[in-house]
């Protein structure tokens, strides 16, 4: 775990919180969602959350000046998602330091994008429960600056937009709907349909279904010619 512990830049003075943070529910035989359970990562995921959010917030309101709320709104929600948090935890190595069951090692479950969101989520908690606002910040900062200036046009979001053309042509908002789902329980890909009123629907597929949502709706808008896909002019 040192050697994790340098790629975070931090020492702990407690290590026993960053080997909770990386500790799978499996690990302890204690079922996801248990009550009072403190020997694995789920209570830290919600606390790594909350300053993961608050970390990031602040490096928006600084990086964009002159920017409306609602765009700043929109970068702030791509990346706390768990595509970000799982982008950032395959950067630092953490699927080889999480602790699971061994039949979940078998399964592969230390590399779904789930599992390392979870993880990294609760590794933030332990840098601030550790070292305070700044050891956390200095993580954050290190790792999701290079996110936010991937990208300095504010996110596009499909379902929003869809919703916005429908409710312009005085139609009834858009309905999604599960068509299939496949692959192992902890990593699965879903396809999810949209249906719209007197309109032909449009299906999209993604690895968790507010992707699968997205690309439903952006397949749709395609189809309309309302929304470029991402890098089109």
């Amino acid at each position: 775990m040192g050697c994790l512990a340098a790629r975070l830049g931090h020492d702990f003075r407690r290590p026993d919180l960053l080997k909770r943070a990386l500790t799978h529910p499996s690990a302890t035989g204690t079922k996801s969602g248990r009550k009072g359970s403190r020997s694995h990562y789920e209570r830290l995921e919600f606390l790594g959350d909350r300053v993961l959010g608050l970390v990031v917030a602040d490096l928006l309101f600084q990086r964009f000046p002159k920017e409306a709320e609602g765009a700043l709104a929109k970068r702030h929600a791509a990346l706390v998602r768990g595509e970000a948090l799982a982008v950032v935890a395959a950067e630092i190595g953490l699927a080889d330091h999480m602790i699971l069951a061994p039949n979940e090692v078998e399964s592969g479950l230390q590399h779904s994008p789930a599992a390392l969101a979870n993880a990294c989520e609760a590794v933030i908690a332990a840098l601030y429960l550790d070292g305070g606002l700044e050891a956390a910040r200095r993580f954050v900062t290190a790792h999701w600056t290079a996110l936010i200036e991937a990208d300095l046009e504010p996110p596009r979001d499909a379902k929003t937009s869809l919703q916005e053309w429908a409710q312009a042509q005085g139609l009834p908002l858009p309905i999604y709907r599960e068509v299939t789902r496949r692959g192992p329980a902890h990593d699965p890909v879903f396809t999810m349909e949209v249906q719209l009123q007197d309109q032909p629907s449009a299906s999209g597929t993604g690895r968790s279904k507010r992707q699968a949502e997205q690309e439903a709706a952006q397949a749709f808008l395609d189809r309309l010619e309302l929304v470029p896909r991402e890098g089109e002019p």
